[in-house]
């Protein structure tokens, strides 16, 4: 059984879904510290002005405040900015109404932990794409796991690590004609553009 390790993440990239897909078992990393500008709680999307990202404001003490402890906040009416921003950003896409009512309760229900928001959110967009990943979770953090793959620091917002089994291809994007295909968005890219196709793109 081929495995991978994975942190959590919201609404994640493309290339995080892509190895849900492809690998037999996948951990989810709860034990990791807390560290900002990570797909934990951002995503990127594409907008008539470019690449938006979306974040999820947390609430943490210092950078020890582990993955699995972490509080969501309600500051600054976060869920109806993000949500407005998906409905500017993929109103004119092919599957966003087919889509909408699956992903609109995400910003109306209130999870008071990050890993439980993400989670569900994984479990739903799952269903959409239509893989059965088999998931298990960190119960302790270690550097290494032994017979796994480990893409904790390689699918990285801001510092992303060399992956030879992921190539971006390209696909039909709302904003295409502006910006030129904009790759490893938010998994809601892929999902809004190519709906039941997306499955065959990961």
């Amino acid at each position: 059984m081929n495995t991978a390790i994975l942190q959590t993440t919201y609404f994640g990239p493309i290339q995080w879904y892509q190895k849900l897909h492809r690998f037999d078992h996948c951990m989810i990393e709860q034990h990791d510290s807390y560290q900002k500008q990570t797909y934990r709680n951002r995503c990127l999307i594409a907008t008539a002005n470019g690449v938006q990202a979306l974040t999820v404001p947390v609430e943490h003490n210092d950078d020890k405040t582990l993955v699995k402890d972490l509080r969501i906040s309600d500051h600054n009416q976060w869920r109806r900015i993000h949500w407005n921003a998906l409905q500017s950003a993929y109103s004119e896409s092919p599957f966003f109404e087919y889509y909408a009512d699956d992903i609109r309760p995400f910003f109306e229900k209130r999870y008071d932990f990050l890993i439980d928001f993400n989670e569900a959110i994984r479990e739903t967009v799952c269903k959409l794409i239509d893989i059965q990943p088999q998931i298990e979770y960190t119960s302790a953090y270690n550097n290494q796991w032994l017979e796994t793959t480990d893409y904790r620091d390689v699918i990285h917002a801001k510092h992303p690590r060399p992956d030879d089994d992921f190539k971006a291809e390209p696909y039909w994007q709302v904003f295409q004609h502006k910006h030129g295909f904009l790759p490893n968005l938010s998994i809601l890219d892929l999902l809004f553009c190519m709906g039941p196709e997306s499955v065959f793109y990961l």
